[in-house]
């Protein structure tokens, strides 16, 4: 996991080819103008999901993990916090393969507050639960990159 702004996220270039095509764009690319849905960077290697949503509570909200893509988490309007725990410190559902999802089940070792500015990764190993209310109900605009890795 690495939690850090925009302005610093230039310093995790070298991690991989499709993390650093993610990074250039994030930093040079207006977000905000982005349609709803998928819009392609590198094809599968880098793309962005682009969504609104509205925070829940945390009983409401799910986890969520990956085989083969890290997230690269940005809030453009709104703020959440987003639960981060290791896979191994879970118990893993069925994994869907065309979505690249595992559903898990257990507590939240972490949290992080995500406000716009703000830089979540996550790797296949950091099982995440997004969506849930920092200080009551918020209307999320929020890009998410998945990066194969």
């Amino acid at each position: 996991m690495i939690y850090t702004k925009l302005a610093q996220l230039d310093r995790y270039k070298g991690i991989s080819g499709p993390m650093d095509t993610a990074i250039d764009y994030l930093a040079g690319a207006d977000l905000t103008k982005l349609k709803m849905g998928r819009n392609d960077v590198d094809g599968d290697q880098v793309y962005i999901n682009r969504f609104d949503y509205t925070t829940m509570p945390e009983n409401g909200a799910a986890w969520e993990g990956h085989k083969y893509y890290a997230d690269i988490h940005v809030v453009l309007e709104g703020e959440e916090k987003i639960g981060v725990t290791n896979a191994s410190s879970l118990k893993a559902g069925a994994y869907d393969e065309a979505g690249d999802f595992i559903p898990y089940d257990g507590p939240v070792d972490s949290w992080v507050t995500m406000r716009p500015g703000d830089i979540l990764v996550v790797f296949p190993e950091d099982v995440h639960m997004v969506k849930v209310q920092l200080h009551g109900a918020s209307d999320v605009k929020k890009a998410v990159f998945k990066v194969r890795v």
